[in-house]
C-alpha cells in the first residue's frame, strides 16, 4: 500500500487538507473508528472570521489577549488574514452558513471577542454541518476502523505509518503524512471529546523524538453537563453565554462577577476556574440558566442542545441545567511550522488540534479552533504540492508489542481519574508529583502499546506543567495544597 499522501483523521483539518489535494494524487484518509467520530462532528460553536479587512487587527488582538501573551503573533496574523479566504472558499463550494431573513450572513459574538464575527451553521451544529459538507466534497478514499500504532521514520523522513486494520498489522507507505488526529480528551475523566481522541499519536511522536509544544496548556470548557454515563459529556456551547445565558448558583446568584467584571463573557479559563472554585468554596451547585431566551427562538437557534437536554429530562430554556467544567481542547500539540510541516522530519505535517501552531498561546479564543484547522490544513496541502517528498524505502519491520493486555482498561480509567484530580483546572506541585509517580509506575508495568502511548502523552502534560511554576492562561498552579 503506497500513497502520495496519507491523512490521519477525518475532522475539519484532515478533510480540508484532502479537499485541497487534486484527484490525480493517490491520497488515503485513515479513520480510527468511523468518519464522523471526531471532535469536528461535535463542535457546537461556530467558525471565527475577521468580519472584514479592518477587523483583522482587532481579531488578532483578541486572540493575543486570550492567549495571555504566549501566542506566536506571526501565526495569529496568518490565521486571521486567511480567515475570509477560507470562508469564501467554503461558500463558493456550496456550504451554507446561517443567514438572516434578508439573506445576510449572521455574525454572533462569544466570550472575549470585541465584536460579532462568528459564523454558525444549523444553529448550534456548525461542526456537524461542516463535517458533512467536507465529507461530500472529499474525492479520496477512506479507511475506517484503522488505528495508527507507529510512524515509519527513515533518515529524517516520514515514510508512512504502521496501522491495525481488520485485526491485522500492516505498513501503509506514503511520501507525505498529515497528522490530523485531534487532541487528548480521553486522558481525562470528564471531557467533551469524541471517544477516539486519546493522545496516542502524540505518544508516538515522543517515542520518535518529535517535539511537542505547550503540553501544559489544556483548555477546560466551563459549561458542561457531566451527570451522564457517556464517555463524552454534553457540551453547552459558548454561544449560549454569548447570547444571554447566565451562570448562577442554586439561589440564582450570578457569582462570576466576583471573579471578573466580564462575568459570563470572560475567557474560558477564568470562567472554568471560577465555577470550580465557587463550587468548592460554597458547596453549592452551579447551573446554566437560559431563562431569558424565548422558547421558540431557543429551539431554532440551539436545536441540538434543546433536543439532547430535553431527551435527558430538562425543559429548556425555562429549566436550569447543572454544570461543571470538563476537558475540552488541547492547546498544545505537535510543534509545526506555519505551513503545517513538522520541523526536522521531511514529509510529515500536522494540522488542527493535533498541531501546535502557536496561534492559541496559553488559552484558545472561542471558535478559533475550526478556523485554525481550515487555514493551516490549506497551507499544509499547498506545501505538499509545492514540495514533493520522495526517496523512502519499503523495508519496514512490523512491530510485535501487544496492543492491549488484560487490565489495561482498568488502568486507562485510573489514568483518567489521576489526570482529572491532579492535572486539570487547578494544579499543585504535590498533585503533579502524585500524577507523575502514578504514570511512571504504570509505564514500568506490563501494559499494551495503546495504553503505553497514552501514558507517554499524559506524562508529557505533567512534565510540561512542572516546568512552568507560574500560572498563565489555562495553566493555573498554586502552592495551596487544599486547592
Amino acid at each position: 500500500m503506497r500513497y502520495d499522501v496519507v491523512i490521519i483523521g477525518s475532522g475539519v483539518a484532515g478533510l480540508y487538507t484532502a479537499s485541497a489535494l487534486p484527484k490525480h494524487l493517490k491520497v488515503l484518509i485513515i479513520n480510527k473508528s468511523n468518519p464522523w467520530e471526531c471532535n469536528t462532528y461535535y463542535a457546537q460553536g461556530g467558525v471565527t472570521t475577521a468580519y472584514n479587512d479592518e477587523d483583522i487587527a482587532l481579531h488578532v488582538q483578541d486572540t493575543l489577549d486570550a492567549g495571555a501573551g504566549m501566542c506566536n503573533e506571526t501565526a495569529v496574523n496568518v490565521m486571521s488574514e486567511n480567515s475570509q479566504g477560507v470562508i469564501h472558499d467554503l461558500i463558493r463550494r456550496g456550504f451554507e452558513f446561517d443567514k438572516d431573513e434578508e439573506g445576510n450572513l449572521l455574525y454572533t459574538k462569544e466570550a472575549a471577542h470585541s465584536r460579532s464575527r462568528i459564523l454558525h451553521a444549523g444553529g448550534d451544529a456548525t461542526g456537524r454541518y461542516l463535517h458533512f459538507f467536507l465529507l461530500g466534497q472529499n474525492p479520496h478514499p477512506m479507511m475506517s476502523d484503522t488505528t495508527v500504532v507507529d510512524l515509519l521514520i527513515e533518515e529524517g523522513r516520514c515514510c508512512g505509518v504502521e496501522a491495525i486494520t481488520r485485526g491485522k498489522r500492516r505498513t501503509i507507505l506514503a511520501d507525505n503524512i498529515v497528522i490530523a488526529s485531534g487532541g487528548v480528551g480521553s486522558l481525562y475523566e470528564y471531557h467533551t471529546n469524541a471517544f477516539t481522541i486519546s493522545g496516542e499519536i502524540q505518544g508516538i511522536c515522543i517515542e520518535k523524538g518529535i517535539a511537542l509544544e505547550s503540553m501544559e496548556m489544556m483548555q477546560f470548557h466551563p459549561t458542561v453537563f457531566v451527570a451522564n454515563n457517556w464517555a463524552r459529556k454534553q457540551l453547552l456551547s459558548e454561544a449560549l453565554r454569548g447570547e444571554g445565558a447566565h451562570v448562577v448558583d442554586e439561589n440564582g446568584y450570578r457569582f462570576l462577577f466576583e471573579y471578573d467584571p466580564r462575568g459570563e463573557l470572560a475567557p474560558r479559563d477564568i470562567v472554568s476556574r471560577a465555577i470550580f472554585d465557587y463550587k468548592q468554596r460554597s458547596g453549592k451547585q452551579v447551573y446554566l440558566s437560559c431563562e431569558d431566551f424565548e422558547s421558540e427562538y431557543f429551539k431554532e437557534r440551539f436545536p441540538n442542545i434543546y433536543k439532547s437536554l430535553n431527551d435527558l429530562g430538562f425543559h429548556l430554556p425555562k429549566e436550569r441545567v447543572p454544570i461543571s467544567p470538563a476537558f475540552h481542547y488541547a492547546v498544545g500539540g505537535i510543534k509545526t511550522n506555519l505551513d503545517g510541516s513538522v520541523p526536522g522530519i521531511k514529509g510529515l505535517y500536522a494540522a488542527g488540534e493535533a498541531a501546535s501552531t502557536g496561534v492559541h498561546g496559553a488559552n484558545r479564543l472561542a471558535s478559533n479552533s475550526l478556523l485554525e484547522g481550515l487555514v493551516f490544513a490549506q497551507r499544509a496541502a499547498e506545501s505538499i504540492l509545492a514540495h514533493p517528498s520522495h526517496g523512502c524505502g519499503e523495508d519496514f519491520t512490523l512491530g510485535t508489542e501487544p496492543l492491549e493486555l488484560d487490565g489495561d482498561k482498568e488502568k486507562k480509567d485510573e489514568l483518567r481519574r489521576i489526570m482529572w484530580d491532579n492535572v486539570s483546572i487547578k494544579r499543585t506541585p504535590k498533585g503533579l508529583n502524585t500524577a507523575l509517580e502514578a504514570i511512571d509506575k504504570m509505564l514500568s508495568e506490563n501494559v499494551g502499546r495503546l495504553l503505553r502511548l497514552r501514558l507517554l502523552t499524559a506524562r508529557s502534560i505533567v512534565e510540561a506543567a512542572q516546568k512552568r511554576p507560574e500560572s498563565i492562561g489555562v495553566h493555573f498552579i498554586t502552592q495551596d495544597e487544599k486547592q
